[in-house]
Order: C-alpha cells, then structure tokens, then sequence
C-alpha cells in the first residue's frame, strides 16, 4: 500500500493539531480519510487499545490534540463529541497477543481490527508513527508525532485512551486488589506492590519486566 503523504510533505508540528493532512488526501481523490492511533503500549497489564476515526469536517470537535495533552475531563468530554458526530471504529489486542508477538505487533494488530471495525471502507489511513500495519484494507501513510499534528490521528488517540481507561476501570471490579482503576495498568508503586503480595492475574503481560522472569 502506499505510504504517501510522506512527513516531509508537512514536516512541521504546528501549536496544535490541524487537518492539512485530511484535506490533502481527500483533494487527491480519497474519501474517508481515516486516523489511527492506539493506547496502552506501556502498562504492565491490560489490552492495547486502538480507534479509527473519520471526522466530518463540517462537525469536527473543537480542542481535539494528543491524548496526552488533555486533562481526563476533557478527553471524556471529547470523546463523547467523536462518537456523535465522527464514523468510529474500535478494537484492542489482549495481553496474551502481546505476550504471544511483542507490543509492537499487537499493536498494529489492533490498528488494522479498528480500521476494519468502521461501518464505511476507508479510502485512506493516516497512521501514527513510523509503522504501517500489514494488511489494510486501503493505502496508509505513517506520521511521526500524528498526534500532535493530525486532527484525526488527535481524535483517534482520545477514543482509544479513553476507552482504554474504561476497560481498566471495569476491571478493577473483577481484579480489586490491583488499583487498575487509578493506574490503568501502569506500573505505578501500588500496582508493582500488590503483584508482589498476590501475584499476577489474567489481565497482566507476562512477557513484561519485572513480570517476565528470564
């Protein structure tokens, strides 16, 4: 598949992110220009979760930028604007798919569920950061910090971190004594605490340090 546009053809990274890219493919004759992106590559436990997400340019949300630049309201915020007025797909790969490949591969795994995942077939994927995952059903281009520079690629990354949270949040109900509720998954002082007095659980990716033992 193709990897254009390629990120010289818009190498800066503008104060926040903007759709140059979105409207530079839909002019090359691209409809359902969608963004990609995931959440969850670092924690010691949980899925990786990745979105897809065509925005309308005439209803895109305003504030939209990288995940990790939102405060938890206003990503929550947000991601109920995405889901109302943007075409969503969303998918995850399980901690036992990374421990059976590697983070990297799960994760463009769960990329290429997500973008499957959408009611409408993509004509064309913006990608964040350097891979491109196999198989895609349309041509794709990678973006180095897409998050920061794609609004849909900034849009994706809130749907797949929020619904990520989510999923945490519910498994903190079945898991109590991890905190996963207030780490996600992360390997916070608390969360390495209580592995330690009862052990790792389903959730938890054992191919992880200090989880992994060889």
């Amino acid at each position: 598949m193709a990897r254009t546009p390629p990120d010289s053809l818009f190498p800066d990274i503008p104060p926040a992110p903007d759709d140059r890219f979105e409207r530079h493919m839909t002019g090359s004759g691209f409809s359902f220009v969608a963004g990609l992106d995931e959440a969850g590559r670092g924690p010691l436990a949980g899925p990786v979760v990745a979105a897809a997400v065509v925005l309308d340019p005439a209803a895109t949300p305003k504030g939209l930028n990288d995940s990790k630049a939102l405060s938890r309201k206003a990503r929550e915020g947000l991601f109920e604007e995405i889901l109302a007025t943007s075409i969503v797909g969303v998918a995850s790969a399980s901690a036992r798919e990374i421990d059976a490949t590697d983070i990297r591969k799960a994760s463009l795994i769960a990329m290429r569920r997500a973008l499957l995942a959408l009611p409408v077939k993509a004509g064309y994927a913006l990608v964040d950061g350097r891979d491109i995952p196999p198989g895609l059903p349309c041509p794709a281009g990678a973006l180095v910090k897409g998050d920061a520079r794609c609004l849909s690629i900034a849009a994706a990354s809130i749907v797949a971190k929020v619904t990520r949270d989510r999923m945490m949040m519910r498994a903190a109900l079945t898991h109590p004594h991890y905190g996963f509720d207030s780490h996600m998954g992360y390997g916070s002082a608390r969360h390495l605490s209580a592995i330690a007095d009862h052990g790792p659980c389903a959730l938890h990716r054992m191919s992880f340090r200090p989880l992994r033992t060889d």
